[in-house]
């Protein structure tokens, strides 16, 4: 560990809302890499840094959080997550297109902003329709493709000042949309205030982001990893919005990511949109599964541990067998869970991922390489340990054709389940 990072990590951290100070601790995954720096074979054996992946809840406003160790400019630099490659997820992109343009009335003079737009996976369908767009995307290489692809992107990251910069231009949004970027952001404040700022009068903010009861409930663990600066409560999200001046309106419960929130929001002096009752409700059922009680966080840390060893007396118990074990997937969360329980090349031969900016590169961390899927059919593996397990179902029907030679699927959360 280098100095600075050491010193950082001895200090007294506050929490990034509210400012009080980050005593208690929700879970200590040891240290691990950034989860999408990937290792380019040319870099083999040079060393990586690695970073302390503790997270922490306010006692104040119950918050979850990292510290920020690596800047946002540092981790999406090279960036290799492009939404495209999940049909799933693209179908969830397409029916919230769908879903939103009727309701409120989307068409030719309205305009639709989309923070952390990724490849332009989403404005598409924006596009076919010819709504008004444009992506805000802090990654480069990512940015590029959705601007050879047509679609208008701004190449960087979002807050107060790029949305004053953009409402100086005559810019506001009557759709301002972000998927899983509010976790992503160090300085949610800044980031908040910026919606506000870039928001039409009578506008609507939607964000999906994981649901930190899901998270507890069914031990995500291997979702919290150095991008994810904050994991996300409706109480905690309610508390940041109306702090600047916005008002969550509705909310639905999304199975996306093992279980996530939309909400809708809007300025809370305005009164265009009605309270929706699945506020107050959802509110209630966090309130009653313990969300704004300090107690029940402390009790997550021992369920991480037992899933930890479940997944390892699979693994050694399969190895003892001669049976050969591969991945699929090389996403974020499955870097955290393979560098947390110390799965390596002894374990998994290798993954596959369907994402060619993935293949041919190692795991950080574990060093696994990385092939596409075809490389199944050559080995005929015995077992493959799904990381993406929120993607299970889509990767199980996709690759069916395991079973040709009796090979079984592995879900490793919220507990290790073989499929067969």
């Amino acid at each position: 560990m280098n100095k600075s990072v050491e010193q950082q990590s001895l200090r007294q951290a506050n929490c990034r809302y509210c400012l009080a100070p980050l005593t208690q601790s929700f879970v200590d995954l040891g240290i691990s890499p950034l989860s999408n720096a990937f290792i380019k074979p040319e870099n083999y054996q040079r060393a990586e840094p690695f970073y302390p992946l503790h997270a922490y809840v306010c006692g104040t406003c119950f918050l979850v959080q990292l510290e920020e160790f690596e800047s946002p400019a540092r981790i999406f630099e090279d960036y290799v997550y492009f939404s495209s490659y999940s049909e799933s997820w693209l179908k969830h992109a397409r029916q919230y297109v769908e879903l939103v343009t009727q309701r409120f009335g989307l068409g030719k003079k309205s305009q639709v902003v989309e923070i952390a737009s990724n490849d332009g996976y989403l404005l598409q369908y924006f596009k076919a329709q010819e709504v008004p767009i444009l992506g805000i995307e802090p990654a480069e290489n990512v940015a590029k493709v959705a601007q050879a692809a047509g679609i208008n992107t701004l190449v960087k990251f979002f807050g107060a000042q790029t949305a004053q910069e953009l409402r100086t231009q005559d810019m506001r949004a009557d759709l301002l949309l972000g998927n899983n970027v509010l976790a992503h952001v160090p300085d949610i404040n800044d980031f908040v205030r910026g919606l506000k700022v870039l928001l039409a009068d009578n506008g609507v903010v939607t964000m999906e982001f994981p649901h930190l009861l899901q998270l507890m409930c069914h031990n995500q663990f291997d979702t919290i990893y150095h991008e994810h600066f904050s994991y996300l409560s409706l109480l905690t999200v309610e508390k940041i919005f109306r702090t600047h001046g916005l008002v969550l309106f509705d909310v639905e419960e999304l199975w996306t990511h093992g279980g996530s929130l939309r909400i809708y929001a809007t300025h809370a002096e305005g009164n265009a949109h009605t309270v929706s009752e699945r506020v107050a409700r959802l509110r209630q059922q966090e309130i009653a599964a313990g969300l704004d009680r300090i107690e029940i966080y402390t009790a997550f840390s021992q369920r991480v541990c037992e899933t930890k060893r479940a997944l390892l007396d699979f693994l050694i118990a399969a190895k003892r067998q001669n049976k050969s074990i591969v991945g699929y997937g090389a996403p974020a969360k499955g870097n955290t869970l393979l560098n947390y329980c110390g799965i390596r090349t002894d374990f998994l031969d290798y993954t596959v991922d369907l994402n060619p900016h993935k293949q041919g590169l190692f795991l950080p961390g574990t060093r696994i390489p990385v092939y596409a899927p075809e490389r199944m059919r050559q080995t005929k593996p015995d077992y493959v340990l799904i990381l993406p397990w929120n993607l299970k179902d889509e990767i199980v029907a996709q690759h069916a054709y395991i079973r040709e030679w009796g090979g079984k699927f592995v879900v490793p959360i919220p507990c290790t389940e073989v499929i067969g």
